[in-house]
């Protein structure tokens, strides 16, 4: 559409407009079981039977397969005028809950968590404050501390951050040459799913996850197995807790959470343990140096907001954060997934 036809009609701002239905839709059909149930049955299956099965109201379900089916999502044949419906290729790969590829975590997380902080964004643009309180209705302490109250909350958040690295880990692992590092730190590592993808790619390194006890002992009962021995664990806060020595320092999804003062803090802490030649490799989107984009940069720094205190930075941004605290040599790779890698050296 040219200039002049967009003036007239204005498509892409009526289809701006949508873009919350469309999420919310995914986030129904996955929380409903649609891609389950038909992953379940094999075979393409009328309205009134996934309605029957899943408990919803026919017309209902109806609407919300008539979605799924312009996304993309859902294939339809129609038989004696009754739609009968089956997975697509992706959904099938990305959002049936048993695939090993799934990304089921990450759009309830979206719909639970994201979803509902994101209806105070006026707010937080306002405040430049995290919404989780307002949104959710329970006192923030801070966004890891909100989200670590039970063990049910803090298990869908870790399988939220697992999920993504099940789509991306490789590509930030290699794009680098890590070979070099063979005591290797995971900051705030999680469930483990990051240090298994480094360990498996450089067979002469091992990996100590450093992360809060609760996450620890999750980690350890749901995610890693005691056969992994090349993954360790320690429990402590590294904003407070001393940081053990190592060679390298991962800190994925790390940075973007906190203000500059507490991350020229935590890498400075970084600086002190890390053996000479060593470096510290941060996981992040990166955002173009003129801030044009990408847009999924952009929005990524628009949940920050709601959620944390941090935000989504450009190249020579991280690089005088790591500057600033000593490193040198500080390299940035885009690696065309979700996350990109920055790189410095002691």
């Amino acid at each position: 559409m040219s200039s002049s036809e967009e003036l007239e009609y204005p498509q892409k701002l009526l289809d701006y407009s949508d873009g919350f239905l469309i999420s919310k839709a995914m986030f129904t059909a996955c929380d409903l079981g649609v891609f389950d149930l038909l992953h379940e049955v094999q075979e393409p299956i009328s309205t009134a039977t996934i309605a029957s099965r899943l408990n919803t109201n026919v017309d209902g379900m109806a609407s919300l397969l008539g979605v799924c089916v312009g996304l993309g999502l859902l294939k339809v044949d129609m038989k004696n005028n009754e739609g009968y419906y089956s997975n697509t290729e992706v959904s099938s790969l990305y959002l049936v809950k048993s695939s090993p590829r799934t990304l089921y975590h990450t759009m309830m997380f979206h719909s639970n968590v994201m979803y509902m902080c994101c209806y105070f964004l006026p707010q937080a643009v306002r405040e430049g404050k995290c919404q989780y309180e307002r949104a959710l209705g329970i006192p923030s302490k801070g966004i890891f501390e909100t989200m670590y109250r039970s063990e049910e909350s803090l298990l869908a958040f870790i399988n939220y951050m697992d999920s993504i690295w099940n789509i991306c880990g490789k590509d930030v692992i290699r794009a680098f040459d890590l070979s070099m590092f063979h005591t290797v730190c995971d900051l705030g590592g999680c469930s483990g799913n990051l240090a298994k993808q480094l360990v498996s790619t450089y067979k002469e390194s091992t990996v100590t996850i450093m992360d809060l006890p609760k996450v620890v002992q999750t980690a350890k009962k749901h995610f890693v197995k005691d056969t992994e021995q090349k993954i360790h664990f320690l429990e402590g806060d590294f904003f407070n807790d001393p940081i053990p020595e190592a060679d390298l320092y991962i800190m994925a999804r790390i940075i973007h959470d906190w203000t500059e003062e507490k991350c020229l803090g935590l890498l400075r802490k970084i600086y002190q343990s890390c053996r000479p030649g060593g470096g510290v490799l941060l996981v992040e989107v990166l955002l173009n140096e003129d801030k044009s984009g990408p847009l999924s940069s952009q929005i990524w720094s628009l949940k920050m907001l709601v959620l944390a205190e941090g935000k989504e930075r450009t190249p020579s941004e991280y690089t005088k954060l790591l500057t600033d605290s000593g490193f040198r040599d500080i390299e940035c790779k885009v690696t065309g997934k979700i996350y990109d890698a920055v790189m410095g050296r002691k």
